[in-house]
């Protein structure tokens, strides 16, 4: 879809270095999300837009294109990546709707789209670097769409180090600060899975940012498994929260 004029709606989300809001083509009408952020503090934005202009999936959110203009009182620039509208929210919003955890059957459902979404990332040389149900947003058709490749970097590029996502989804790996690879976004995965299982984080004892990134790097400790989770479910779950990347 082409993006010509636009109309700015109400704000839906805000990151550390972007706001995201609704937006509607005035040619067509029709309903966009459109992620700003100032245009000398756009780095990070216009990383993504290069990286997901490249992606086409039915797994991962769509770039519909950007533009530089002019908003607010102050009449600075900013720079709008444009984005496909994903009507139910975030897979958080999606767990909080359905009471704070989802039943196991939903749990391998979204699990699969996202596992769809990483192996078409990899396949592209990408790796997301910060999965999570907050980075994970429910279509009106009720799929799953990997967002928000911020944190993203390319698996070939050995110069884009530095560690990326958050804390508590970490693997033991990228705390350390020694590599950040698709088994780091299996790892996410699992802690995304107790996520959707609990409603709540894979660490729930640990409130600090500092301390999960030491307990997580050097402690021989795993987040713990949901009880009411199936043999089969615990047994996927070990299968992604494996300390040792390889």
């Amino acid at each position: 879809m082409e993006i010509g004029g636009w109309r700015r709606g109400r704000v839906i989300g805000r990151g550390s270095s972007a706001t995201v809001s609704l937006a509607t083509a005035l040619d067509s009408g029709a309903v966009f999300a459109v992620k700003c952020a100032e245009l000398g503090r756009s780095a990070i934005l216009q990383r993504e837009q290069r990286i997901l202009s490249s992606l086409r999936s039915p797994y991962v959110v769509s770039c519909l294109g950007f533009d530089i203009s002019s908003h607010g009182s102050t009449g600075g620039l900013y720079y709008n990546l444009f984005l496909e509208y994903a009507p139910r929210g975030s897979l958080s919003d999606e767990i909080g709707k359905q009471g704070g955890r989802l039943d196991e059957p939903a749990i391998g459902c979204y699990s699969c789209e996202i596992l769809r979404g990483l192996a078409y990332l990899y396949s592209q040389g990408v790796v997301h670097c910060d999965v999570k149900g907050r980075n994970v947003l429910v279509g009106s058709d009720g799929h799953a769409k990997i967002a928000d490749l911020g944190c993203a970097r390319m698996i070939a590029r050995e110069d884009e180090g530095g560690l990326r996502g958050t804390p508590v989804f970490m693997a033991p790996e990228v705390a350390r600060g020694e590599e950040q690879g698709p088994p780091a976004d299996v790892w996410a995965l699992g802690c995304t899975i107790i996520e959707m299982a609990t409603g709540g984080p894979a660490w729930p004892d640990v409130l600090d940012p500092i301390a999960a990134i030491h307990r997580v790097a050097f402690s021989p400790d795993v987040p713990a498994f949901s009880s009411w989770l199936s043999g089969e479910g615990k047994d996927f779950l070990s299968k992604c929260l494996k300390r040792d990347p390889k």
